[in-house]
This record gives C-alpha cells, structure tokens and sequence, in this order.
C-alpha cells in the first residue's frame, strides 16, 4: 500500500497573489491533513501528480507559477463541488 501524500493551499482573492501551500506532507502528517479537512468538510481533491508538486514546494511559500492552471482546475472543481451541496440542502 502506498503511503498518502496530501497538501493544502489556502488563497484570499483580495490578499493574496497566488496560492499558497499552508500544509504538506506524507504518511502520518499527510493522514493528519486529511483528517482536518474532513472535519470541516473540506472536500478532497486527489491527483497524485499535482500533490507531488505541491510536496516540493515549502510550506508557507506561494505557489510555482507553473502550477497556477493545474490549481486553478482544483479551485474551479472546489467552487462546483460547494454550489452543489448548497443546491442539494
């Protein structure tokens, strides 16, 4: 079994100029993430790709401008998975 990796990004449209990576990485840490996030009902989006990029960057580090399509596609999908729990309420 391969051991979980997780990242997460936090973005303020009107503080911030990219994404950053607020959490990352592996096993028991990447577990711990994940937990949180459920407990706030953070869906989870997975793309083990994308999550090895996001590994490599520091934690409280903007974002590579190389990653900038890849995550917006994760926001998009995020916007559309809360209008949806909204809608089915």
């Amino acid at each position: 079994m391969l051991s979980p990796k997780a990242a997460a990004l936090k973005y303020r449209t009107q503080k911030d100029a990219a994404p950053k990576v607020v959490a990352s990485g592996r096993g028991e840490i990447a577990r711990k993430i994940i937990e949180k996030a459920k407990m706030f009902d953070v869906p989870l989006f997975q793309n083990p790709a994308l999550a090895d990029a996001l590994l490599a960057q520091e934690v409280g580090s903007q974002i590579d401008p190389a990653l900038f399509q890849a995550v917006a596609e994760v926001f998009v999908w995020l916007m559309k998975t809360e209008e949806s729990a909204q809608l089915s309420k």
